[in-house]
């Protein structure tokens, strides 16, 4: 299976399509300045914008610089990576108020003109155990034919689309309805996490194990004692391997054959 999606298009799509103004985007990190939406949003200044509000002036938005390269995270910025606080709080946001969309490609054409539907989901593949680390694809399943593609959002970020279809373009009816598309997604997405080293689920559960142990010879003549039992729960939760999908958002794009073609 190709490689995630990357993390430095997926953050600039993100803020440009919440109208963020990206100052620069040099390897490894990116410098925005927010609007006043994405700032109430984002960096947790409920206090400054109230107030600011209520003497009647005007809000001065934050500027963010991430640093998506780890060998760079020492520099001025806010690192960001897969696991990190500030993702998990950007797909949050996606999950709560964009989590399904309908859109089609604008195309100026006088003639008449398919669209083809393609079911797109995104998602967050997070491995949990000793150590955290989290995953997202983009994956695009063509619901006529059942063509798939990944890293979608980086291709449709590049065609210009609308809510409202074209003049002179019609849609074509799905031969896949979307449970069935999405079933297919994850079925590509369970194997891909069945193809990985699983070396981190088995240094998890020795782990696991081993703590058990010295909390068992800790509490020894009291392995009912409510606060024993207690102590375990917290082990499992923090140690026993876990794989969670997460939907952060999906849609139906209808694209033109081209344009698909062009991928």
């Amino acid at each position: 299976m190709e490689q995630q999606i990357d993390l430095s298009d997926f953050l600039t799509s993100y803020f440009e399509t919440k109208h963020c103004t990206i100052l620069s985007k040099d390897e490894g990190q990116i410098h925005i300045q927010l609007t006043e939406e994405m700032d109430k949003e984002l960096m947790n200044r409920p206090f400054y914008w109230h107030y600011i509000k209520k003497i009647g002036r005007e809000g001065e938005p934050q500027a963010l610089r991430l640093i998506t390269d780890k060998e760079k995270a020492s520099e001025p910025g806010e690192w960001i990576h897969f696991g990190s606080p500030r993702l998990h709080q950007i797909i949050n946001k996606l999950t709560e108020k964009e989590r399904y969309t309908r859109l089609f490609e604008e195309v100026r054409t006088s003639e008449n003109t398919p669209l083809y539907p393609w079911l797109v989901v995104n998602i967050k593949i997070s491995y949990r155990g000793v150590q955290h680390r989290d995953e997202i694809f983009s994956v695009g399943l063509q619901l006529l034919h059942g063509h798939m593609a990944l890293n979608m959002m980086d291709y449709l970020e590049r065609i210009p689309l609308d809510r409202a279809i074209s003049d002179y373009c019609y849609t074509l009816t799905p031969m896949i309805n979307p449970k069935s598309g999405f079933l297919r997604i994850q079925n590509v997405l369970l194997q891909h996490v069945q193809n990985q080293d699983n070396a981190w689920a088995a240094a998890s559960i020795k782990q696991l194990e081993s703590e058990k142990a010295t909390l068992k010879h800790f509490y020894a003549d009291e392995l009912d004692h409510p606060r024993h039992v207690e102590e375990l729960e917290a082990l499992e939760k923090r140690f026993k391997p876990m794989i969670t999908f997460q939907v952060i958002n999906g849609g139906i794009f209808y694209l033109t054959a081209s344009t698909m073609n062009e991928k």
